[in-house]
């Protein structure tokens, strides 16, 4: 009996760490084969670096996956985040030439700017997968309208007609969704996947299909979050733990850490996997699952902005064409780390953070 119990505990510890322990062999692997090379402190900094920008995206599609969906949307999100934060600071140091001697408050107000739209494109996704495409529609009208309005101007009939034509149309989508019972409920998969397009085609749209350069002249701090530390290794390093990786690490480590407690301590968190689990007997327990599934869509694309973020400052522009193919490093990353595509499993730190 007591060998069975062993053997038992044994495989049941090797599930839980057995992606930790595949990655140490495989680091193992090549620094045994480069050890002047692959072992050195650089190399591991630029390996963390390297992973900081797909990581904390990873974060937000580990909820989202947990909670039974999928977010094939990540990368082109990334990369209209890096565009419209180097949009901004062109924008804004072109149209205030003084603003170029506080480049930290442009950045910040950049970066606000570009989290705070990500968590927008959350919201719609969010909305759509809930089944409120009649208010998303209603959104984009008035988008659009307000758009047309700008570039016509309101002298002439063009502007106005826009607007009119924009408010009509936003009205009946509204009044549409709010009288269609049961709504229309969306796959995360299709539309995560038509976002994938959709904000790809805006980022290449905005930057003109072209990279955006921010000013030679235009020195913030947020240039140097993905840049590799310079401090020398040594004893003294020890007593200087911020010095041991560079910024954008470090804020990857601390919101790990944030959403791995998250997940594990809040009542937010247990809902996250009672929906992943069991939609239907989670909403028979009294969660609100709609709402549960609003804000983690919200939240989980704000984590892809702060990636977005990440990734201007290691580019040090606004490339549209930036983060293609991340949607599956991030997806895999989940999955490795023991997320479950079926949802009701998984966590930051692979399966042990399940409450």
């Amino acid at each position: 009996m007591a060998p069975n119990r062993l053997s038992s505990r044994i495989h049941h510890l090797l599930d839980r760490l057995g992606p930790l322990v595949a990655l140490l062999f495989v680091w193992g692997l090549f620094a045994a084969l480069e050890w002047k090379t692959f072992a050195s402190w650089t190399n591991t900094q630029s390996i963390l670096l390297q992973t900081a920008v797909v990581g904390i995206a990873a974060l937000g599609a580990t909820m989202i996956i947990i909670s039974g969906g999928i977010d094939l949307s990540v990368g082109s999100l990334i990369a209209l985040v890096s565009v419209v934060v180097a949009y901004v600071i062109t924008t804004v140091t072109g149209a205030f030439p003084s603003s170029i001697a506080r480049p930290d408050a442009v950045a910040l107000l950049a970066s606000v700017i570009g989290i705070a739209l990500a968590m927008v494109c959350g919201l719609a996704i969010g909305s759509m997968v809930i089944g409120h495409l009649g208010r998303v529609a209603a959104a984009v009208a008035i988008g659009l309208g307000g758009l047309l309005a700008w570039s016509y101007g309101l002298s002439g009939w063009q502007g106005w007609t826009s607007l009119a034509v924009a408010a009509v149309v936003a009205v009946a989508a509204w009044w549409t969704d709010r009288k269609l019972s049961p709504p229309i409920v969306l796959s995360p998969f299709i539309v995560t996947l038509g976002m994938w397009g959709a904000l790809r085609g805006i980022a290449k749209g905005m930057a003109d299909n072209s990279a955006i350069y921010i000013p030679p002249d235009f020195d913030s701090k947020l240039s140097t979050f993905m840049l590799l530390p310079s401090a020398k290794v040594d004893v003294k390093l020890l007593a200087r733990p911020w010095q041991w990786w560079s910024p954008g690490v470090w804020i990857f480590l601390v919101l790990a850490v944030l959403v791995a407690m998250l997940l594990r301590y809040t009542q937010f968190g247990r809902h996250i996997y009672a929906i992943g689990s069991n939609e239907q007997t989670a909403r028979l327990c009294g969660i609100q699952v709609e709402r549960t599934k609003l804000k983690i869509y919200m939240l989980a694309l704000a984590l892809a902005g702060i990636a977005g973020v990440l990734q201007f400052s290691f580019n040090t522009m606004g490339d549209p064409n930036t983060a293609t193919g991340y949607e599956l490093q991030v997806i895999a990353a989940v999955v490795i780390g023991g997320a479950s595509l079926s949802g009701g499993v998984g966590g930051v730190l692979g399966r042990w953070p399940e409450p």
